[in-house]
Parts: C-alpha cells; sequence; structure tokens
C-alpha cells in the first residue's frame, strides 16, 4: 500500500491517492472528516481553521460504503480559494500580468523551505515553493491515515495519541489503563495532554508565545495496541518497520526527532534495565514484561504495544520575524508574515497519528496479503494463533 498527495496551501484542493488498499473494507466518508476535524482542532491554532472547514470527497475505489480494490481518490477543497483565483491560476499570464502578479515572494522566511526550494528548482517567485511546502499538506497525510486506521480497527488494532510537552512543560501524570482511557482523557483536553495541571501551564505558555509574536513546540505520543508479532523484516535495513514509521515521523512539517519507546533514555541506563524479559502463558502466548523497546526488536514489532514519540520545533513563522536576505536586492529584512499558529502541537499529535498508521497498516498488508479484507482478517487471526502456541 502506497499513497500520493498533491496540492497547494491556497490551490483549488488538496488531493491524496491511495494505492493497495483491499476490496472490501467498510469505508464512508465520515470515517475520513472526524480525523480531519481532530486534525483542526487543539488550543493555539490560527485564523487559517476559522476559514477551512475540511470535508473530503471520494472520486474513486469505493463504491456504496466499500472499497474496490481500485485507487482511492480523496479531494479536499480549498474554501480559501476564491480569494487567491488570481495569484493561484494554472493559466498562463502576459508579460504584462507577470509583472503586476500580487504577493510574489522574493524574501525567504528562516525555517522554511523558501530559500533551499528556490535554489533547486530555480523560481524567482518563492511562492511555488511555499505553497507546497506548507502544512496544509498535512491534510492529505491525515486523510491516508484514516484509511489506514480504519483497515487497522477492522484486524483488531486501536491507535491513540497524547501530548508530552509544551513550551518545556512536561506532563508527568501520563499513565493511562488502556487506549480507550488514553483517548477519551487525550480527547477531553484541548492540548491532548492528560496531565490537568501541566495542560493548564501548556496552555498558558502557547498564550504567552502568541502575545510575544513567538511559536513553541512539543513532544507528542503514538500509542497502538494489538500489533501482530513479525511485522518489518531484520534481513534489510530498507524492511525494518521501525526504520520505515522513524522517516514518516520526521517527514511531516517541523518534527525533527523521533524516539521508539524510551527512546534517549536507554542511553543513560545499563542493559539490564533498558531490555524487555520475555514470558509466556497459555492465554497470551509471548508477552515481554515491559515495554521500554516501544514495541520493536531486531526491526520487526514483537506483540506489544507500539510506543514512539515525536519532537516538533516551534513553527517557523513568527509575529516577531527572523532577519533574512530578499534574492532580488541581497538587502537585508525581516522576514514576512503567512498565517500562522502560535503553536501546532496538539494538531501535529493526530498528524503524527495518522502517518503512523499509514506505515503500520502498509506492513500488515505487505505481510498478510492486500486483494481481500476478509481474507487478510483470516490470515492475520491464524499468525497471531499460530505465534501464540510457537
Amino acid at each position: 500500500m502506497r499513497y500520493l498527495t498533491a496540492g497547494e496551501s491556497h490551490g483549488p484542493q488538496l488531493t491524496t491517492i491511495v494505492e493497495g488498499v483491499p476490496a472490501g473494507l467498510e469505508l464512508v466518508e465520515e470515517d475520513i472528516n472526524k480525523e480531519l476535524r481532530r486534525r483542526q482542532g487543539g488550543y493555539g491554532r490560527g485564523r487559517r481553521m476559522q476559514i477551512e472547514k475540511d470535508k473530503v470527497q471520494f472520486m474513486s475505489g469505493v463504491r456504496h460504503g466499500r472499497t474496490t480494490g481500485a485507487p482511492i481518490t480523496m479531494v479536499v477543497e480549498n474554501n480559501d480559494y476564491q480569494s487567491w483565483t488570481g495569484i493561484m491560476g494554472t493559466a498562463p499570464l502576459s508579460e504584462e500580468e507577470e509583472q503586476n502578479v500580487k504577493r510574489r515572494i522574493s524574501r525567504p522566511r528562516p525555517g522554511h523551505a523558501d530559500l533551499n526550494g528556490a535554489i533547486k528548482y530555480g523560481h524567482r517567485d518563492l511562492r511555488n515553493v511555499l505553497e507546497r511546502s506548507s502544512a496544509r499538506e498535512t491534510t492529505s497525510r491525515v486523510c491516508a491515515g484514516a484509511l489506514a486506521k480504519k483497515i487497522l480497527h477492522a484486524l483488531g488494532m486501536d491507535v491513540g495519541g497524547q501530548v508530552l510537552e509544551i513550551g518545556g512543560i512536561e506532563a508527568e501524570n501520563v499513565e493511562y489503563e488502556n487506549l480507550t482511557d488514553l483517548k477519551e482523557r487525550s480527547e477531553a483536553s484541548p492540548v491532548r495532554c492528560l496531565d490537568e495541571d501541566a495542560e493548564e501551564k501548556m496552555k498558558q505558555a502557547i498564550d504567552d508565545a502568541k502575545a510575544n509574536g513567538d511559536s513553541i513546540g512539543g513532544v507528542v505520543q503514538t500509542v497502538i495496541s494489538g500489533v501482530p508479532a513479525g511485522m518489518g523484516s531484520h534481513v534489510q535495513y530498507d524492511r525494518k518497520l521501525d526504520s520505515k514509521i522513524a522517516g514518516a515521523v520526521v517527514s511531516i512539517n517541523a518534527f525533527k526527532g523521533v524516539e521508539v519507546g524510551i527512546g534517549f533514555d536507554a542511553a543513560g541506563m545499563p542493559g539490564s534495565r533498558v531490555h524487555d524479559e520475555i514470558a509466556w502463558d497459555a492465554e497470551t502466548g509471548y508477552y515481554r514484561k515491559t515495554n521500554h523497546l516501544g514495541g520493536f526488536e531486531g526491526g520487526m514489532t514483537n506483540g506489544m504495544p507500539v510506543i514512539i514519540q515525536g519532537v516538533m520545533k516551534p513553527i517557523p513563522t513568527l509575529y516577531k520575524p527572523l532577519q533574512s536576505v530578499d534574492i532580488e536586492t541581497k538587502e537585508p529584512f525581516n522576514a514576512s508574515i503567512e498565517r500562522s499558529d502560535s503553536c501546532a502541537v496538539p494538531a501535529a499529535s493526530v498528524v503524527m497519528e495518522n502517518v503512523i498508521s499509514f506505515e503500520v497498516a502498509a506492513a500488515v498488508l505487505d505481510m498478510f496479503g492486500s486483494d481481500r479484507m476478509d481474507a487478510v482478517k483470516q490470515t492475520v487471526n491464524t499468525h497471531k494463533e499460530w505465534a501464540r502456541d510457537f
């Protein structure tokens, strides 16, 4: 299973094409829309979320509420495009129109793709870069991930997440009874944090950053339960599932780090406290007494919950702009301001959930087949029973 995304931040629409989804999966647009609503929520979001009310349309691959096995095309319209048709139109411009095009950008913003992308593709108008590199593209990533979540749920897996840190404020009460408890408490929090004391401090930190024209980042966590053992592989570097997940996480806009399980904390601990002892019982089969390694050993799932942390840097668009250089005049200036959030960490938690869900779902289908959902279910269940008594 794979996917492609297309579209610009202020273009007419965002398009996601997913190939390799088994036939027979129950799927309706609301399955995708509920994840899109989650992405648009969270404390600290900016004015763009007041304009866009993202809703998906299936254009192919779904008929009468079930997937057909054909590529699935999903489209989300940009409501803001009506104000940008003259700037983002696809028709060629006359020489005079080219000179008068509005919002032409020659001033790259620090921390963005503007300058690097312009050098790579030879653009003199940086809008050709920033429109595609915008975090608006994560809408498409969530569409693909929401579809993947449906596959995982149909196979007995569940996905949840939480925010562990915002602006240097760390949550301490992050324990939960099960994935249902995690999801309910996370969804009830405007910053998706389980620790109510930390939640209030995080909200204040977001308010302070906004008042100061600044931005703040944080750390988010995704958990997937019910994962079969053996997904991924130890035999080649590019088949290790934890590696694929790590690459997918840092491909999200503004993500700069990823941890599996206890992650960097393992560097300061002895091996006797890091590695998870193996146990077995007749009902569960093999399990680990702890889950420090986040559900992975040797690049493969071990049957324990998958636990991933992602680090999001502060958004680089600031209302107290940093200094840069105009590519036309080579003169210094204070960077331009595009609409932005003071903190998008709660929303990024949702994006990471969906990005990781896609990688896990792709690994499931790679291991257990991808033609029909009923056949995949049967194969997964047979494997779990076999592995239990192995």
